[in-house]
């Protein structure tokens, strides 16, 4: 603005003229399907995402859910309450290998995403995917080189991406509503001190449970109540060890970083420097409790943050994103997004723009349009609003604020071959599988 004042009307019609109501992937309530066709699908991982994902599924006509894969019966049970007459496959291989199978969704602990979605692509079989899509770099490339060696659809669970006003941020930010953006934040704050997890021993495995095929390609390990981690009052704490996940960067993280890459339109960082370790909490997790992680692109600086030994935010936010242009400031979570202009002139403060989504599919979770949008993609065999390449740009950035911690380097980046010349960062990118669940397109 040339006269250096802020211009609420000129600003908030801007805004309005870059098409609010516009979508960039077809919502829940407006998607149009042509064709009319039924997808038998298997889901594999009963867990809690696992039964969101088997419930939205059931809401899209064209799917008919077939089939069941866990290797913990109570997690069975709790899906045959929801699907009642499902075949059960207690060895996933066995569902892959089905013919009457079209498609799969993996809904596992991380460590055995790309296994499973290799061996499902080879297999003919389209795949939904939750995020992070691995635990290293060189097994998201892999991923990527199945779907498109086996030309199979694969859709991340980056839901965001489906919701229409994370859209519309998005389309804010592309358009240059907020002017030069130099830098963006985006975090995640908890408090669970003083025990966390809490320390349990290693003890034996529950009845129902084949831990060794749990652990799969992982390393062998005694059984652990939390590394197991399914517990009745959280998500399951496997997250929190790096055998098998990232900790709230890989876990979290992801989501919002993935929001950053595509309204800055950027394939990846070029150099990440992470600080963190644990201070606060006294459990038998390996993850960190507080980290910080930077990473530098040619043209702006992005931080992710995690604490969970204090819950203070300045926005009163456990999470979000802050895109911080010249012009304004963005914050955008899975409720609402809001514009605050800058402080250039005399009265000019408070919220020039805010949307909160309406109450429906389309709010908050926003699982149920990425399903719309897989399905869709299965029929014209276009590439879904979270294709695993977008997938795997996203995860990659969230692990490689991992390799910077763990390694203690600076990182430099190449997001194009993906490479870095730090040797001892470089051993953070791929890990040793277990036989027999070597990744082999």
């Amino acid at each position: 603005m040339t006269d250096g004042k802020w211009k609420r009307r000129t600003f908030f019609q801007s805004i309005g003229a870059a098409g609010l109501g516009a979508s960039l992937a077809p919502s829940f309530a407006a998607a149009q399907t042509p064709a009319v066709r039924r997808f038998r699908m298997g889901f594999i991982g009963m867990g809690r995402r696992g039964l969101q994902n088997l419930r939205s599924a059931l809401r899209i006509a064209e799917i008919e859910a077939v089939a069941l894969s866990d290797v913990h019966q109570p997690n069975l049970d709790l899906a045959l309450e929801i699907l009642p007459g499902a075949k059960v496959y207690r060895d996933f291989r066995e569902m892959l290998a089905a013919p009457d199978i079209d498609a799969v969704c993996i809904s596992t602990p991380d460590h055995w995403h790309a296994y499973m979605t290799v061996e499902a692509c080879k297999a003919g079989k389209d795949v939904y995917i939750e995020k992070p899509i691995s635990v290293t770099v060189e097994e998201g490339r892999i991923m990527v080189e199945a779907a498109r060696k086996y030309g199979r659809v694969v859709q991340v669970g980056t839901q965001q991406r489906s919701g229409l006003h994370f859209q519309q941020a998005v389309d804010i930010v592309r358009r240059g509503r907020l002017g030069k953006i130099s830098f963006v934040r985006t975090w995640n704050y908890g408090n669970e001190t003083p025990d966390g997890i809490g320390e349990p021993p290693d003890s034996a495995p529950p009845a129902g449970l084949d831990w060794d095929m749990w652990l799969g390609p992982a390393p062998e390990r005694p059984f652990n109540a939390n590394r197991f981690g399914v517990h009745p009052e959280r998500w399951s704490s496997f997250r929190w060890f790096w055998d098998y996940a990232g900790g709230m960067m890989t876990d979290w993280g992801v989501h919002l970083l993935d929001i950053v890459l595509w309204a800055m339109d950027e394939d990846g960082p070029r150099v990440i420097t992470t600080a963190g370790g644990t201070y606060a909490l006294r459990d038998n997790r390996e993850t960190p409790d507080t980290i910080l992680a930077t990473y530098e692109f040619p043209g702006f600086v992005c931080t992710y943050e995690n604490r969970i030994a204090n819950a203070q935010s300045l926005w009163d936010q456990s999470y979000g994103i802050l895109f911080h242009g010249t012009e304004a400031t963005l914050f955008v979570d899975r409720a609402r997004w809001e514009i605050l202009p800058e402080m250039k002139a005399a009265g000019a403060s408070g919220r020039i723009a805010r949307v909160t989504p309406e109450t429906g599919s389309n709010s908050n979770d926003h699982t149920g349009d990425h399903w719309v949008d897989f399905v869709n993609c299965m029929k014209t065999r276009a590439r879904p609003i979270s294709d695993i390449e977008i997938g795997h740009r996203s995860t990659a950035m969230a692990l490689l604020g991992n390799v910077a911690l763990r390694s203690r380097q600076r990182v430099e980046w190449d997001p194009k071959t993906e490479q870095t010349p730090n040797k001892e960062a470089a051993t953070y990118l791929r890990r040793e599988h277990r036989p027999p669940w070597q990744l082999r397109l």
